[in-house]
C-alpha cells in the first residue's frame, strides 16, 4: 500500500488471535502496521509480531526491490511490535537499529541484545537524514509504555504515532473508526491521560498530513475528528450525552429493576446502552463509560461486598481515571444490603464524581417503593 510516493506500508494483518493482549476480544483481528520510506537510506518502522515475521520481511523485500534496509527504527518495545527484530537483524545484518535508550535496554532484557555495534541512540529532538527525508524523534513516554518514541517525517509531514492512534480491527475492517478505537484507546493507553495530553501539545506544533499508526488504518483526512478525540478521551470528559447501566443479576430481580429504568429512560428521549456484565465484553462496557456522561450501577450484596463482576468493572473503572461523570446506584440486598456503599467506597479513587440524589435499594424483588425510587431516578437522571 502506498502512502505517499516514498513511503509504503508492509505490515500484516492477525486473524488467527481471539484475545489481544490475552484480554481483548478482536472479532475482525488486528493489523501490526511497518512501514518504509524509500530515500537514499532505506529505513523500516517498526517490527511485527514474531509469527507473522515471514510475510513482513517478504513485503519488505517486494517494497526495496531486495535492497537491504540501512536502518530499523523501533518506536515501542511491546513483543506485538518488537519481537521479529532479532529475526531482522539477522536477515539484513548491516542494518543500523534506531530507538531510545530506554527501549535498547529492554530489547536486550526481550531478546538477549541490544545490538551495541550497530545502535543508535535517539531521544526528544534527536534527528535522522534518510537523504530528502528527514526524521525527527519526539519522546512519548508512557503513551503507554516509558520507551515509546514517535516519528515525524518533516518532508512528507507524516507522523509515526507508535500505539497512538491506533484501533483494534484490519485497516481493510469496514467499521466506524471511533468504536474500535474508543475501546482500544480506554483499554489500553486510558491511564495515561497527562502523558497523551502532553504528546497532543507537541503534536500541534507539527504539521501533520497524515498518521500512520501501529494499529488500524492509516489516517489521511479529517485528521481533527480523530484529535479531537484524542483530546477528550486523555481528559476524561465525556464525548456524548448517555447513560450506561452496568449491572450484575442472581436470580434476575436486579435485572427486572435495570430494565425498567432504560425503558423510562427511553422513553423520555434518553441515548441508553445496558451492559450485563456477567456477559457482555467487558471493554466495550468500559468503554461505553468512558463516552457518555452518566453512569448507573446496579448490583446485589454479596458476601457482604458486591457481586464479582460488578467489582471487576469498577476496578476497570478507576484504575484508567474514570472521572467527571454523573453516577447512579442501584442495590439489591434480601437481609443485610451494602452493596451501594462498597461502590462508592470503590469509586473514591474518582475526581469529581456526582452522585444522583436518587439512590435505589432493592430488598430481594421490586415492591411500589422501590419502583417510585426508579421512576424518581430516571427523571433526575433526564433533567
Amino acid at each position: 500500500m502506498k502512502i505517499t510516493n516514498d513511503i509504503k506500508y508492509v505490515g500484516v494483518n492477525d486473524r488467527v488471535t481471539d484475545l489481544f493482549e490475552g484480554q481483548y476480544v478482536i472479532p475482525n483481528g488486528i493489523s501490526y502496521n511497518s512501514y518504509v520510506i524509500l530515500d537514499e537510506k532505506i529505513a523500516v518502522m517498526d517490527s511485527v509480531e514474531a509469527n507473522f515475521a515471514d510475510e513482513w520481511l517478504e513485503n519488505i523485500r517486494k517494497v526495496t526491490g531486495g535492497k537491504a534496509p540501512d536502518y530499523l527504527i523501533v518506536q515501542h518495545m511491546e513483543p506485538d511490535h518488537s519481537s521479529s527484530i532479532a529475526r531482522f537483524a539477522a536477515e539484513f545484518e548491516g542494518t543500523t537499529v534506531v530507538s531510545s535508550a530506554k527501549a535498547f535496554a529492554m530489547m536486550k532484557n526481550f531478546y538477549g541484545t541490544d545490538f551495541p555495534d550497530r545502535q543508535i541512540v535517539v531521544g526528544e529532538g534527536s534527528t535522522l537524514s534518510l537523504g530528502k527525508h528527514v526524521l525527527n524523534f519526539v519522546a512519548a513516554p508512557m503513551v503507554h509504555w516509558p520507551e515509546v518514541i514517535v516519528t515525524y517525517d518533516s518532508t512528507d509531514k507524516v507522523l509515526f504515532s507508535a500505539d497512538g492512534f491506533g484501533k483494534f480491527g484490519t485497516p481493510d475492517t469496514d467499521e466506524p473508526w471511533a468504536d474500535e478505537a474508543r475501546r482500544y484507546y480506554i483499554g489500553i493507553v486510558g491511564k495515561y491521560g497527562m502523558p497523551v495530553q502532553t504528546l497532543l501539545k507537541k503534536a500541534k506544533a507539527l504539521d501533520i498530513a497524515i498518521i500512520c499508526p501501529l494499529h488500524g488504518p492509516v489516517l489521511s483526512e479529517n485528521l481533527g475528528y480523530y484529535l479531537d478525540l484524542y483530546n477528550i478521551w486523555s481528559s476524561y470528559k465525556a464525548e456524548e450525552e448517555g447513560i450506561v447501566i452496568a449491572y450484575t443479576s442472581v436470580y434476575g430481580n436486579t435485572k427486572k429493576a435495570v430494565l425498567r429504568l432504560a425503558d423510562n429512560l427511553i422513553a423520555r428521549g434518553a441515548t441508553v446502552k445496558v451492559y450485563d456484565l456477567a456477559r457482555c465484553d467487558m471493554a466495550a462496557a468500559v468503554a461505553d463509560a468512558f463516552r457518555y456522561d452518566r453512569l448507573v450501577l446496579a448490583t446485589t450484596t454479596y458476601n457482604t461486598d458486591i457481586f464479582p463482576f460488578m467489582r471487576q468493572y469498577i476496578d476497570h473503572l478507576t484504575e484508567r481515571g474514570f472521572a467527571n461523570r454523573t453516577v447512579a446506584l442501584i442495590e439489591n440486598g434480601s437481609w443485610a444490603p451494602t452493596a451501594a456503599k462498597v461502590m462508592s467506597g470503590m469509586l473514591e479513587k474518582s475526581k469529581n464524581i456526582t452522585y444522583a440524589e436518587n439512590s435505589v435499594r432493592i430488598t430481594s424483588a421490586l415492591n411500589e417503593e422501590s419502583i417510585a425510587r426508579l421512576d424518581a431516578l430516571a427523571d433526575e437522571l433526564c433533567k
